[in-house]
């Protein structure tokens, strides 16, 4: 199999931003797309937020690249890739490639699609990484005949569509899962019914934060440190958590005594929100850092499935406004926290019907997670 590098058998074009301050440079009729424009969901691209006049683009020297150029983010950040459905124009976060006949633009895009990690690992810059249109030239890719790539291509085309249906899917159970609530309860703005009301200090037996300062690693305890990054998609990944010394995780454990059953929220940080229910057998061998916070909630008033989706539904009980960078949902402001307690036979009726869905959503995961290995294997078959 013949291998290229892309700089031989693309055109290589960026872009460029018409200088704002100027209005007849703007709301024209050309098309002018960024990377932010760009997501894991794009694949064909026709319009843009913003679009410049023809003096705009004859002013910054823009030329509209044609239909079919495969785009890539070349900065801010790297790696997002989509084919340009019609011609349009770019600012300079691109390195766009206009493909020759050796090479189909949409084989191109599931090369560079498959590639991210390596096209970051290419990005060179101080204050931010960035590949230049010489590095992306360098780029060598096998270059088959065009009737395999046209092959390869339709198959992924196919395995990725199974994939997006698949996670469509789960979120359209999480969906299901948050109407039910609503119907059930309404918001705390306006519930169904008058339900009695309390602060979750009234609702919990405690209410704390993990570990402040960090501990020493040692791999091989079975002591795992948990963090906000290890909570995610409503559990604890502790295929992440690092494994702590045992003297330390004895030390702090106690006051931070996370046990089954036990509503876990991040409190800090870009993911505040994120929760999880401790349900692990890992569970009475974890340490919280200070970015998750733990609530032992009274089962005989409140099920923490109940309260899991009083947060999701009632995203006001974790948005904080503060003056500084970083959002912190204090531990003052969660005990005084009022929400409201319906009878416990109804908050049990939602959480057996949480968990009908969640059954369906194991399946939907495992049936994503074999197409997924299925994509992977295939991106390696034809790519190397």
């Amino acid at each position: 199999m013949a291998k290229y590098k892309l700089g031989d058998i693309c055109e290589i074009v960026s872009g460029s931003t018409p200088k704002t301050s100027i209005e007849e440079y703007w709301d024209g009729d050309i098309k002018w797309i960024t990377p932010a424009e760009i997501n894991d969901d794009t694949y064909i691209v026709t319009d843009s937020v913003r679009k410049i006049t023809d003096l705009g683009a004859k002013k910054t020297g823009l030329s509209p690249f044609p239909e079919g150029t495969v785009i890539l983010s070349s900065r801010a950040p790297i790696g997002k890739v989509a084919i340009a459905g019609c011609a349009m124009c770019c600012n300079q976060g691109f390195k766009n490639l206009i493909c020759s006949e050796k090479i189909l633009n949409k084989y191109l895009y599931w090369f560079l699609k498959g590639n991210t990690s390596f096209l970051n690992s290419l990005g060179r810059g101080a204050t931010f990484k960035e590949i230049s249109k010489s590095i992306v030239s360098q780029i060598e890719i096998n270059v088959p005949d065009i009737e395999y790539q046209k092959e390869a291509a339709d198959i992924l085309e196919k395995v990725s569509e199974v994939i997006y249906l698949r996670k469509q899917e789960l979120t359209a159970l999480d969906n299901l899962i948050n109407a039910r609530f609503v119907e059930m309860f309404g918001t705390l703005d306006t519930p169904t019914q008058a339900f009695e009301k309390a602060t979750l200090k009234e609702l919990c037996n405690k209410i704390t934060d993990g570990k402040h300062g960090g501990c020493k690693s040692e791999v091989g305890t079975e002591r795992y440190f948990v963090g906000a990054r290890e909570i995610y998609d409503d559990d604890v990944h502790y295929e992440l958590a690092p494994e702590i010394n045992i003297e330390e995780f004895e030390k702090d454990y106690k006051r931070c005594n996370v046990e089954i059953g036990d509503f876990l929220i991040v409190n800090t940080g870009a993911t505040i929100g994120k929760s999880a229910i401790a349900c692990d057998k890992r569970t009475e061998h974890t340490l919280l850092q200070k970015s998750v916070a733990l609530l032992k909630v009274k089962k005989d008033v409140l099920n923490p499935i109940f309260l899991k989706w009083c947060y999701r539904v009632n995203t006001k009980m974790y948005m904080v406004e503060n003056a500084s960078a970083q959002p912190n949902l204090l531990l003052s402001k969660i005990n005084a926290t009022v929400i409201y307690v319906p009878d416990i036979e109804l908050q049990n009726q939602f959480a057996d019907f949480v968990h009908q869905v969640n059954k369906s959503k194991v399946a939907v995961q495992k049936a994503l997670d074999e197409t997924q290995m299925l994509f992977d294997s295939l991106m390696q078959e034809y790519f190397g």
